[in-house]
C-alpha cells in the first residue's frame, strides 16, 4: 500500500521571482541553491501544459522542513491571479510560519511597505498571531507560541 512519508514543498507561481525571493529571504527562509530553469518533457507532462518554461527557486526554514518553491513561468505567460483575495475565499490562501520576535518582525516589514490584512491577535494566551500581505498578494501567516 501506498503511504505518504513527508511533506516536502508548497509551491508558488509569481511573475516576479526576484522581489518574492527576496521578501521570503528577509524573513528568513534560506535559498536551496540558484534558480533553476526548467523545461521539456517533464515540465510538460507533470504541468499538463505543452512548451512550458519556468524558472524555480526552492527555500526552507533554517535546519530544514518543508520547503517553498517559487515558480515563474516564461511560457505560457501567467494567467490572472487574485492578488488581493481574501482568507475567505476559495483555494489556498496562506503560508503559515512559527517565528520569534513577531512584533518586531510585523514593524519590520510593514515598513518596508508590506501591510497586515486585519491586526496582531491573540489566542487563549497560547499564540500570537498575524496575516502579513507580501509581494503579489502572498499571505504569509506569521504566528509566535507564547509563554
Amino acid at each position: 500500500m501506498s503511504a505518504i512519508k513527508r511533506f516536502d514543498h508548497v509551491g508558488i507561481t509569481v511573475s516576479d521571482l526576484d522581489a518574492v525571493t527576496r521578501f521570503f529571504t528577509g524573513l528568513g527562509l534560506e535559498l536551496q541553491g540558484p534558480p533553476m530553469a526548467m523545461e521539456g518533457d517533464f515540465l510538460d507532462t507533470v504541468c499538463g501544459i505543452p512548451d512550458a518554461r519556468t524558472t524555480v527557486v526552492m527555500l526552507q526554514a533554517p535546519g530544514g522542513g518543508t520547503g517553498v518553491e517559487l515558480s515563474s513561468f516564461e511560457r505560457p505567460a501567467p494567467g490572472p491571479g487574485r492578488p488581493d483575495a481574501m482568507a475567505n475565499e476559495l483555494g489556498i490562501r496562506s503560508i503559515a510560519f512559527e517565528v520569534t520576535g513577531l512584533e518586531e518582525m510585523v514593524s519590520r516589514l510593514t515598513a518596508d511597505g508590506y501591510r497586515l490584512d486585519g491586526g496582531v491577535g491573540e489566542y487563549e494566551d497560547q499564540w500570537r498571531m498575524a496575516y502579513v500581505r507580501g509581494p503579489e498578494g502572498i499571505i504569509v501567516a506569521l504566528a509566535e507560541r507564547l509563554g
